[in-house]
């Protein structure tokens, strides 16, 4: 199959809005109209609750992996590095699918997931890795966005000093992910730093208030 089809069928994939979908379907509300106004799992998190979140980060992760996947559609024989450049290209079309859902009026999320879901069809044991750091800092601090910070910045380190990745194009990608994540962060890393962040109730149960802001 044409690469061009693969990375228009992968931002399609990404362009499933779940949290929209979830939130409307099941709360009968538009997520974008509460907590941060962003349509990802960290705001799923913080205005529907943890089940809810957990299960709208699952199908994002899963579209990024999906989407990855749609090389093996690929009718070339490709190199090593051919091959992961149009993993990465496939990758990327699907977060950007998620940034601009065409399903959503192109209103969607930051993404975080659906890299998370990217980087594991790529590289198994590195999303592994960022995925404890993830949970790890999710544990100890309750704040999704700092966790998502945290295993962005830790996706280069792992990249280039624990998996010497040989591949150039997967190690400027995951330099520039780091740097991308901790920009498109900068709302969530104000209100870390006045204390105003909104934490995740892990171990309680939590009800949804429809005026939630």
């Amino acid at each position: 199959m044409d690469q061009a089809i693969l990375i228009i069928l992968a931002y399609l994939v990404g362009s499933i809005p779940t949290a929209v979908w979830v939130s409307k379907k099941i709360y009968g509300i538009d997520i974008r109209e509460h907590g941060s106004g962003n349509a990802g799992a960290t705001n799923a998190f913080r205005v529907l609750g943890k089940k809810a979140g957990a299960g709208v980060m699952l199908v994002d992760m899963l579209k990024g992996f999906i989407a990855v996947k749609l090389s093996l559609l690929s009718s070339f024989s490709w190199s090593s590095e051919a091959i992961v450049n149009l993993q990465v290209f496939l990758g990327l079309a699907a977060v950007v699918g998620h940034i601009f859902p065409i399903w959503a009026d192109f209103r969607g999320g930051k993404g975080i997931a659906t890299l998370f879901g990217m980087i594991l069809s790529i590289q198994p044991l590195v999303a592994v890795g960022l995925i404890g750091v993830f949970f790890l800092m999710l544990y100890l601090t309750r704040y999704v966005s700092l966790s998502s910070i945290s295993a962005s910045i830790a996706f280069p380190l792992f990249i280039l000093f624990i998996f010497n990745e040989p591949e150039v194009s997967y190690r400027v990608f995951a330099i520039a992910t780091a740097i991308l994540v901790v920009l498109t962060h900068h709302k969530n890393i104000n209100r870390l730093i006045t204390g105003s962040e909104s934490k995740v109730a892990m171990f309680r149960k939590r009800r949804f208030r429809r005026d939630e802001e």
